[in-house]
C-alpha cells in the first residue's frame, strides 16, 4: 500500500466501484476477496510486474495460446487442518488438493512452453516448485469418485472381500425366508420393503407371530408389519461389524496419507496464493478487455498525457443506457504544471478532474486504463484530493473548516512528485476572503512544483492562472445557442459561468435577471460578458478551423495523388528518354557503317575499309573505357594500377609545386604593379571632364568642377560631390 495515497483519496475517486466491476470477473470467491483489498502499489518494480502480467493476459485474448483454465476450490481450511499433527482430511478434500496441484503444474508447464509470449508469467511461475508428488500420492489412494481404493491397504482389501461375502449370505438367507413366507401366505401384496437400509418382509398383521424375526415397524394403518427374518439377523450383525472395521481402516489410511502430504503444506499455500493472483490478474485483464483499456507509456519524465481518456464508471453506466461517452484529452507537464478549469456547473468539470485522478490511481494499482495507446504518464509518490462537500457532523466542522484542514494536509504533503485534484477550489467562505486565501494556496502548490487540476468559479484564480508562467486556464465547452454542455475540455482560456444566460434559459424572468445584474459590480459583469463572448468566438473559430483542416486534408490527398501521377509520368519519360538515346546510338552506328560501306563500294578498296573500320572501333573503345574505366581484376593488374596511380600522383605533385612557384612570382609582379598604379593614382591631378567613379561604385560620371580636393561629378540626371581621395580614374579627358 502506498501510504501517501490515502483511503480518503480512493473514496473521493470512487475507486471501490472500479474494484467491484473488476471483482465481478473473478472465478473464485478468494479472488473476489483479494480484488476488494487492492490498493495503490508503492514499490515501482512490483507495480510494473503487475501491469506487465495484466498486459500479457490481455494479449492472450487475441492469441491461439490462451491462458489455461485456472479455476480452483477453496482449500484454505483443509490446508490448516492438514497442518495439524495426527489430523486428517476427508477424501473429497484430498481430491480438491490434488486438482489444485494439477492445475498449478499445468500452468507452470504452459508458461514454460510459451515463455517468450508470457515472460512475466514465466518469471512468476518459476518461483513455484513443480512436483507431481502430491497428485500422484492422492490418486494412489483415492479414486476419481472420492472412494478409497481397495488396494490402499491389504487389511482394507480383505475387509471389503468379507463384506461382499456377507452381503451374499444376507441376500441368500433373505430370499429363502421370502419364499417360505410367500408360500405360507403370510405376506402383503408388496411382499418386501427397506427399513433403516435393511430389507424386511411386509407381513400381514394377523400373521406377525408366525414369522420368526425382529419387528422393525409397521405401516400407518397398522395392517402391515415389517419383520427382518431371523436367518438374516446374524449376518446383519456381522455386516455392521465389518462396516465399522472398514471405516476405521479408511481413517487409518487417510491419516497416513495426511502425514505423507503434510510436509507440502507450505507448497499448497503457495499454490493457493499463486492461483488467487492469477485469478485477480485475469479479472483485471477481462475488465480491461471490456473497456479496450491499455498500458500507456510510463516514463521517468514527469508528464501526464491522457489521449481520448474515459471515466470508466461513467463509460460503463452510459453503455448500459446506450448513451455515448465523450472522451477527454488532457496534458500536464513542466510547462503546464497546473490547470484551472472554470465554467458553469453541470458542464463536466468535476468528471474531467475525477477522470484524471481515477485513471492515475487505477494504473498505480496495477489496472490498465481506457486511454489511447499513445498516452503517457508518470508514477507519483503522492496523490491528494479534495472533492465534494466534506462537512463533518461528527467533528462539528463546517465545509470551509474541513477544507482548510484538508489544505493544511495538502501543504504538509505536497511536493514535486505530487498530483493534487481540488474540486470547487476556495468555496465555503466569503468569495473575496476565501478567494484571496485560495490564491496563496495555489501559489504554494505552484512553487513546490506539484502537478494538479482544480475547478473553480473564482475570477481572481482565473487571473492568477494567466499570470503564473506554468499555470493554464481551461474551460468546458458549451453550445453558445442552446447552452447545452458539450463535455469537451478546452485548454488555454478561462470559462464564463454563463450565470445569467443559464438563469434565462431556465425560465427566470428577464426583469429579475436585470435587477440581479445591477446588484453585481459592473466590472464583474463586463469580465464575465467578455469571457462569454470570447468562448463563443473561440467555438466559431474552432468550427472554422475544423472545416479548414478537413479541406486541407482533402487538398493534401489530392496533391498526393497528383504527385503520384507526376512520378509515374516522370518514370515513363525516363524510359522514353533511355529508349530514344539507344535508338540515336543505333542510328549513329548505322550511319557510320553505311558511310564506310558506300566508300568501299565506290573504291572497292578492302584494305582501306578494314583500316577505317578498325580505327572507328578503336575510337569507340577508347570512349567506352573513358566512360567506364576497366577495374583491375588480377593481382598483377591491381599492382600495375597502383604503380600507375603512384606515378600520376608524383607528376601531379611536381606540377603543383611548379604552379605554386609561378603563382608566387605572379603575385609579386602584381603587387609591384599595384603599388605603381597606386603611386600614379596618388600623384595624378584630376582634370575637368575626366571620367571617374567613386570607389566601391560601378556608376561612371564626368568631373564638372574642381575646388581644391572637392569635386563635383555629373552622372547626367544628377550630380554629386565628393573628395579626390575617394575617386578612381576611368578615362582621362581629351585635350
Amino acid at each position: 500500500m502506498n501510504k501517501n495515497i490515502s483511503s480518503k483519496t480512493l473514496q473521493d475517486l470512487e475507486f471501490s466501484t472500479v474494484l467491484q466491476h473488476v471483482a465481478a470477473y473473478c472465478i473464485s470467491g478468494l479472488g473476489k476477496e483479494k480484488v476488494t483489498e487492492i490498493e495503490p502499489i508503492a514499490d515501482k518494480e512490483t507495480l510494473f510486474k503487475e501491469l506487465y502480467l495484466v498486459n500479457e493476459y490481455v494479449s492472450s485474448f487475441e492469441s491461439e495460446n490462451r491462458v489455461p483454465n485456472h479455476s480452483f476450490d477453496n482449500i484454505t481450511e483443509n490446508i490448516k487442518r492438514l497442518a495439524i499433527e495426527n489430523s486428517f482430511v476427508e477424501t473429497d478434500a484430498f481430491l480438491k488438493i490434488a486438482t489444485t496441484s494439477l492445475t498449478v503444474n499445468e500452468l507452470i508447464k504452459f508458461f514454460n512452453k510459451f515463455s517468450v509470449q508470457f515472460p512475466t508469467f514465466f518469471e512468476l511461475s518459476q518461483q513455484i516448485e513443480f512436483t507431481t508428488f502430491i497428485d500422484d500420492e492422492i490418486k494412489k489412494i483415492i479414486d476419481i469418485s472420492g472412494e478409497v481404493k481397495n488396494n490402499a491397504s491389504e487389511v482394507l482389501k480383505q475387509i471389503r472381500k468379507d463384506i461382499n461375502n456377507v452381503r451374499g449370505k444376507i441376500g441368500a438367507s433373505f430370499s429363502s425366508a421370502l419364499s417360505k413366507a410367500i408360500s405360507a401366505g403370510y405376506l402383503d401384496d408388496i411382499k418386501e420393503t427397506v427399513v433403516d437400509n435393511q430389507r424386511v418382509l411386509a407381513v400381514s398383521a394377523m400373521h406377525r407371530k408366525k414369522v420368526a424375526g425382529s419387528l422393525l415397524g409397521s405401516s400407518k394403518s397398522g395392517n402391515i408389519v415389517y419383520i427382518a427374518p431371523q436367518a438374516t439377523l446374524a449376518y446383519a450383525r456381522e455386516y455392521q461389524n465389518l462396516i465399522y472395521d472398514e471405516k476405521q481402516e479408511i481413517v487409518k489410511i487417510l491419516r497416513t496419507l495426511s502425514a505423507t502430504i503434510r510436509p507440502y503444506v507450505y507448497l499448497l499455500e503457495e499454490y493457493i496464493s499463486f492461483l488467487i493472483h492469477i485469478d485477480v490478474v485475469g479479472a483485471k485483464a477481462k475488465y480491461a478487455n471490456e473497456m479496450n483499456a491499455v498500458l500507456p507509456k510510463i516514463s521517468n519524465e514527469k508528464k501526464i498525457y491522457f489521449k481520448n481518456a474515459f471515466h470508466p464508471i461513467l463509460w460503463r453506466k452510459n453503455k448500459q443506457q446506450d448513451l455515448h461517452t465523450v472522451s477527454q484529452s488532457i496534458e500536464l507537464n513542466e510547462k503546464q504544471q497546473i490547470i484551472v478549469i472554470s465554467g458553469p456547473n453541470a458542464g463536466g468539470k468535476s468528471i474531467t478532474l475525477k477522470t484524471i485522478g481515477l485513471l492515475q490511481v487505477m494504473l498505480q494499482s496495477g489496472i490498465l486504463i481506457p486511454v489511447d495507446e499513445r498516452s503517457q504518464t508518470y508514477i507519483f509518490d503522492t496523490i491528494l484530493t479534495d472533492i465534494g462537500d466534506n462537512q463533518s457532523i461528527e467533528n462539528q466542522l463546517s465545509t470551509y473548516s474541513y477544507r482548510l484542514k484538508n489544505m493544511r494536509n495538502f501543504l504538509r504533503k505536497c511536493g514535486k512528485n505530487t498530483l493534487f485534484l481540488i474540486d470547487e477550489f476556495g468555496t465555503g467562505s466569503d468569495p473575496e476572503l476565501g478567494g484571496a486565501l485560495a490564491e496563496i494556496f495555489l501559489e504554494e502548490f505552484y512553487y513546490k512544483k506539484a502537478f494538479g487540476i482544480i475547478t473553480t468559479h473564482y475570477s481572481n484564480l482565473k487571473v492568477l492562472a494567466n499570470e503564473l508562467e506554468n499555470v493554464t486556464n481551461a474551460n468546458m465547452q458549451f453550445d453558445e445557442r442552446t447552452l447545452e454542455p458539450l463535455y469537451k475540455l478546452f485548454v488555454g482560456q478561462a470559462g464564463s459561468s454563463f450565470t445569467f444566460e443559464v438563469a434565462q434559459k431556465n425560465g427566470i424572468p428577464f426583469s429579475i435577471i436585470n435587477k440581479a445584474k445591477k446588484r453585481v459590480e459592473t466590472e464583474k459583469v463586463r469580465l464575465d460578458r467578455t469571457i462569454s463572448k470570447l468562448q463563443k468566438e473561440r467555438n466559431r473559430l474552432q468550427k472554422t478551423s475544423e472545416n479548414l483542416e478537413n479541406q486541407h486534408s482533402k487538398g493534401q490527398k489530392h496533391l498526393d495523388n497528383l504527385q503520384e501521377k507526376e512520378q509515374r509520368m516522370q518514370d515513363k519519360l525516363s524510359g522514353f528518354q533511355e529508349l530514344y538515346d539507344q535508338n540515336q546510338k543505333m542510328l549513329s552506328l548505322g550511319r557510320k557503317t553505311n558511310e564506310l560501306l558506300n566508300k568501299y563500294f565506290q573504291t572497292n578498296n578492302k584494305k582501306e575499309l578494314n583500316s577505317n573500320f578498325n580505327k572507328w572501333v578503336a575510337d569507340l573503345k577508347v570512349k567506352q573505357v573513358m566512360k567506364n574505366p576497366v577495374q583491375p581484376k588480377t593481382k598483377a593488374q591491381k599492382q600495375k594500377a597502383k604503380v600507375v596511380e603512384k606515378q600520376q600522383q608524383e607528376i601531379i605533385k611536381k606540377v603543383e609545386k611548379e604552379v605554386l612557384q609561378k603563382v608566387i612570382e605572379v603575385r609579386k609582379e602584381k603587387k609591384i604593379e599595384a603599388a605603381k598604379i597606386a603611386k600614379e593614382k596618388a600623384e595624378y591631378v584630376y582634370q575637368i571632364n575626366d571620367s571617374v567613379k567613386v570607389v566601391g561604385s560601378n556608376s561612371v560620371g564626368t568631373i564638372d568642377r574642381i575646388d581644391k580636393k572637392k569635386v563635383t561629378i555629373n552622372y547626367g540626371f544628377f550630380t554629386t560631390k565628393t573628395t579626390t581621395d575617394k575617386l578612381e580614374l576611368v578615362k582621362r579627358a581629351k585635350k
